[in-house]
């Protein structure tokens, strides 16, 4: 069976109120999460002149091969990641980013995203570098325990952390999911997977997910030219988190996450917002994509003000001990 065949059709969560917010389309826009080309192509039929999908998975642009030939050059493609959209593109009138795990990624057991479909423990968006194996292999107790507890928001992680060093070596997903599972109770009916807040923690980690996100931030700022929106689709607290304080801070409501720090100086604001609070699924997302309930959508537009760095930090930003550290 071909990779496309395994694949389910995929929903764009929010796209229909992610459109009404940055109504009218125009001009060009990048796409830095293009996964299955959702967004992309509602971009294109929304208006927009070109779309610039951005992906580090290479199978994304295998899988788009049957539908992007229909838009000629109103389309491009870039192997890479969002974090440096910027060496991709300049004076760009919109950007969005859906920071989800794809479905073609969820679906492959090979791609080792999923417990629910054993196969190898990759975890790999870009399919190259360091895999959730080699993490759960050589990553001493300590560093597992603080990735699941950081990234994972999970409160057993030392004693998951502790099991998955007693269980090595570990290949596959079906072995991980396992471990977990044995420390914790069965989850009951209408609760999510044992594991899911580890497997959660694991792709984060191997994936770099959260730097990427600070970075493509404020790579989007560098990007867009005056006028040009931003659009940020979140699936969990943390990535919501990170997208309101950046958007908080540049629009000139700073807070400091870091209260040891030095007062951050004011600036010019970056961006506009227009709703200050999230835009979540409607009734009628809920019933036709389940996986919309804990998305959220935040909206910008960029000024004319010059482009600076954030300290991840006052994103509130998970950050790992050093190692030697306390």
């Amino acid at each position: 069976m071909s990779a496309a065949a395994e694949i389910s059709p995929h929903i764009p969560v929010l796209i229909r109120p992610l459109i009404a917010a940055v109504a009218p389309v125009s001009g060009v826009w990048l796409d830095g999460t293009f996964g299955n080309g959702g967004y992309a192509r509602a971009l294109l039929e929304a208006g927009a002149e070109k779309v610039i999908g951005v992906d580090r998975d290479p199978l994304a642009f295998e899988l788009a091969a049957d539908w992007v030939a229909d838009f000629g050059d109103r389309i491009a493609l870039v192997e890479g990641v969002f974090s440096k959209m910027d060496d991709y593109a300049s004076d760009l009138d919109g950007v969005v980013l859906d920071l989800g795990v794809s479905s073609m990624q969820l679906d492959l057991a090979e791609r080792g995203f999923s417990f629910m479909r054993d196969g190898p423990l990759d975890m790999r968006m870009s399919q190259s570098g360091m895999s959730a194996a080699d993490l759960c292999n050589d990553a001493d107790e300590g560093e597992l325990a603080d990735i699941i507890y950081l990234y994972g928001e999970e409160r057993a992680s030392r004693r998951i952390a502790k099991a998955i060093v007693a269980a090595r070596p570990l290949t596959t997903t079906g072995q991980l999911a396992k471990v977990v599972e044995s420390c914790l109770p069965r989850a009951k009916p209408g609760q999510s997977h044992p594991a899911t807040r580890t497997f959660q923690a694991l792709r984060i980690a191997v994936n770099n997910e959260y730097g990427e996100l600070a970075d493509g931030l404020m790579a989007a700022e560098r990007a867009l030219k005056p006028g040009g929106k931003l659009a940020v689709v979140t699936f969990h607290s943390v990535e919501d988190r990170m997208v309101k304080r950046f958007l908080q801070a540049r629009s000139g409501n700073i807070a400091n996450a870091n209260r040891y720090a030095p007062e951050t100086a004011q600036v010019t604001p970056a961006f506009k917002i227009g709703k200050r609070k999230a835009i979540g699924p409607d009734a009628q997302e809920l019933s036709e994509n389940p996986r919309s309930r804990s998305a959220k959508l935040r909206v910008a537009v960029r000024t004319d003000a010059p482009a600076q760095k954030i300290d991840p930090v006052d994103l509130g930003m998970p950050m790992k001990k050093k190692k030697g550290g306390r």
